[in-house]
């Protein structure tokens, strides 16, 4: 559940960062850049270790679960505001040019035409990101948080079985990031060839705000 909501609040993140690294306000920029950098360049562990035994000293004291999806959330946000900067200014300057040309706004054009064919490009590299959380969660049973890897470690110290319990400890971690890659792959594929339908298409309208659509699509 943790995981879920980690990469969740990861991928908001990640997408706010790469949009201030991208701003043309400099105060933006370098905060965006500083906080990737330091981020990006200091050990998971650490963090968490820093936000669940260092902020009890200034008065905040939080639960297991919080600090463990807020240390996970903040590493990886990190990681995914590079993957969305890099898939944004792969998307080709001419598609913002047309977005403004519609009269579309510079949010409207980033939400409606630039984001969706951003997010197309990098799904893979997010979906490595998103594998990397789930396993990289293991490490917040260092903290006690009753998680697979501590039940594992628990279960192997009471019946000794611990060569057993690792194994499916494994097997599990194996299973769950198996199946999301397969999600995602899938995913991928249909987005890929939704891409290869003519202009007129719904996609293309979709992507362009017009026509019928869901609430969601044009996020």
């Amino acid at each position: 559940m943790y995981s879920a909501l980690t990469v969740l609040f990861g991928t908001l993140g990640g997408i706010v960062f790469a949009l201030m690294k991208l701003s043309k306000s400099r105060i933006l920029r370098f905060v965006a850049s500083l906080y990737i950098e330091v981020i990006r360049g200091t050990p998971l562990l650490v963090q968490l270790f820093i936000i669940f035994y260092g902020l009890p000293s200034l008065g905040i004291n939080l639960d297991r679960t919080v600090a463990a999806v807020m240390a996970l959330s903040i590493n990886s946000s990190a990681y995914v505001a590079e993957i969305v900067r890099a898939g944004i200014q792969a998307v080709d300057k001419g598609q913002t040019e047309a977005g403004r040309s519609l009269g579309l706004s510079g949010w409207q054009t980033m939400r409606m035409i630039v984001l969706p064919q951003a997010i197309r490009n990098i799904l893979p590299a997010l979906g490595n990101e998103f594998v990397t959380v789930i396993k990289e969660s293991s490490l917040a049973s260092i903290i006690g948080l009753k998680e697979l890897m501590y039940n594992a470690q628990g279960t192997a110290t009471t019946t000794f079985l611990t060569m057993e319990c690792y194994l499916v400890a494994a097997a599990l971690y194996f299973i769950m990031t198996f199946t999301l890659s397969k999600i995602l792959a899938y995913v991928e594929k249909r987005m890929r060839s939704e891409s290869r339908m003519p202009h007129g298409s719904g996609m293309g309208k979709r992507m362009l705000g017009f026509g019928r659509s869901r609430g969601g699509d044009a996020k």
